[in-house]
């Protein structure tokens, strides 16, 4: 059986063909970073019409890379959410025209399980059960995974997700958009001078807590205006 993926959460439009017995067999992705670094952060307008502009194209280009043709599809599926409205309801739409043109099915699929499941494509993917920590731009999430479609929440933020502390650390620095990879290379070559908390490091739970950590870091930031 193969499956079309289509992916348009935020500010990526991305496509994949999967073969249920051969695997991955092509995907393209183009990222509008460069078109959102002018304005410090995504524009939920300008990142909808991106994928308007995409989604077709790359849809060929992984056909061709595959060498496969629309007539080969079995079925589509695309991310429900959560992301930016506009942009899930262009990929929503293309997938769900494209199958009735087919008479195909489609797979509606949440975002944050494909993040889950991505482990499964590795050439060794791990075996069920296994532990899974899931970091993203707004979720930051301790799950046990017994299966696709069988998870249990074993630990979550209580406040901000790991991304959002980076990407508004990186904002308080100056460093632009992206800025959570920016943080990230800079870190790489630093010296500690500064001493951060480690927040609920004596806590009973599998919870996670940032927002601590991004008051001190705005402390600090105020405190050394030239760092």
């Amino acid at each position: 059986m193969l499956i079309l993926g289509v992916e348009s959460s935020c500010d990526e439009t991305g496509i994949a063909l999967y073969d249920t017995e051969r695997g991955l067999l092509a995907h393209t992705l183009h990222s509008q970073v460069e078109m959102h670094a002018e304005y410090g952060g995504v524009v939920p307008e300008l990142a909808s019409r991106d994928h308007i502009r995409r989604v077709l194209p790359l849809t060929a280009l992984a056909l061709k890379n595959a060498n496969k043709t629309l007539q080969d599809i079995d079925g589509i599926a695309y991310t429900q959410g959560p992301g930016l409205s506009g942009a899930l309801l262009v990929g929503t739409s293309f997938a769900e025209s494209l199958a009735f043109a087919l008479q195909v099915p489609t797979i509606n699929v949440h975002h944050l399980e494909g993040h889950l499941l991505a482990p499964l494509l590795e050439d060794n993917p791990p075996a069920f059960p296994f532990v899974a920590l899931l970091v993203s731009g707004g979720h930051s999430q301790l799950m046990r995974v017994d299966g696709i479609g069988k998870y249990e929440l074993l630990g979550d933020t209580l406040d901000d997700a790991a991304g959002e502390a980076f990407d508004k650390t990186a904002k308080l620095l100056g460093l632009g958009y992206p800025g959570g990879p920016a943080l990230a290379r800079l870190a790489e070559q630093g010296k500690a001078h500064f001493t951060l908390p480690r927040p609920m490091l004596n806590s009973k739970d599998l919870n996670f807590s940032f927002s601590g950590l991004k008051t001190a870091v705005l402390t600090l930031v105020n405190k050394h205006p030239l760092m």
